[in-house]
């Protein structure tokens, strides 16, 4: 059963003190999934023509979980063989974009207009729909599972929500103040991760290309200063292993690869990763030891016939 949840008071924004006791570290971003990843397995598989992909997640087990723009249907590749199937048929005005999927085998999908969704991995069904704000004026972008919660950014709105993990509780709204910049008519927050002690959230503006630590406890954002890249525009997908943090840069058709300081207050550029295979990514997961990512294609005319792929590259 699909149950609807209103949208929260920002009232209601500050977290309590159960919940930043629970600093369990971010879902998928600290641990490999697998010691290796097959050497034969594929590094690039097809997506349905028309598929509009943006998010992508992968839990423990060899599979990816990529949504779609078009309608909001998931799509499930084995990594194993490139083969895959439609999980979860959409249905028009859905739209999925960001995706994780928890160790419990929820999938927590970011709904674009304004909601958010909760997936059953195995059988595809919608278990519950969050309504986090108006379906106009935001763009729910993107997530990360830390502690008791999944934060959802708003690409148009400087607010990051939090919902509980699992199947109950109540939605909280942590609106972004500090040094955070919010410019009007462009994508602000986007690609969102915990940071590696589990205290906070680190968070990417898309324009102009900034890092922020945002404090779970308040909301105040830190501009996170860079070493070595002036910015970080086009920043999309955030992906940390321990103080390493992946910085995909969709329309830039790269990856940028930090070394975070203990406190978070810097990032040095330690390389980019390029690959010509690479079509406007915009998202990424790991398993073993590859980076998968899907091509957006925004450069591209998005018609019911246009090809999408899904690509691997070694980290």
């Amino acid at each position: 059963m699909t149950r609807n949840h209103p949208r929260p008071s920002r009232r209601a924004a500050l977290l309590g003190g159960a919940a930043l006791t629970a600093l369990a570290v971010t879902a998928g971003t600290a641990h490999a999934n697998s010691s290796t990843t097959a050497v034969s397995s594929p590094t690039e598989f097809p997506l349905p023509n028309g598929w509009l992909p943006e998010g992508i997640a992968i839990g423990s087990r060899p599979y990816a979980y990529m949504g779609s723009r078009a309608n909001g249907a998931i799509y499930r590749t084995d990594l194993r063989t490139g083969e895959g199937k439609v999980l979860s048929e959409g249905a028009t005005g859905l739209v999925s974009v960001g995706l994780k999927l928890d160790h419990d085998g929820l999938l927590y999908v970011a709904g674009g207009t304004g909601a958010a969704r909760v997936v059953d991995s195995r059988t595809g069904e919608i278990l519950t729909t969050y309504q986090l704000t108006a379906t106009t004026g935001h763009f729910i972008n993107d997530i990360t599972l830390l502690g008791d919660r999944a934060w959802f950014t708003d690409s148009l709105d400087a607010v990051l929500y939090g919902v509980p993990r699992g199947r109950t509780g109540e939605v909280t709204a942590l609106p972004l103040t500090g040094d955070w910049v919010q410019t009007p008519g462009v994508n602000n927050a986007n690609g969102i991760v915990g940071t590696p002690d589990g205290h906070g959230l680190i968070v990417v503006s898309s324009s102009p290309g900034k890092l922020y630590r945002v404090s779970l406890r308040t909301g105040a954002a830190t501009e996170i200063a860079l070493s070595g890249a002036t910015d970080v525009a086009n920043g999309d997908g955030l992906f940390r292993i321990g103080r390493t943090l992946y910085v995909v840069q969709n329309r830039l058709n790269r990856i940028s690869v930090f070394d975070l300081d203990a406190e978070v207050t810097t990032a040095t550029l330690r390389t980019t990763i390029t690959d010509p295979r690479f079509d406007v990514p915009t998202t990424a997961a790991r398993f073993g030891n590859r980076l998968y990512l899907v091509n957006a294609r925004f450069t591209t005319p998005q018609t019911p016939d246009t090809t999408f792929t899904a690509v691997a590259v070694s980290i």
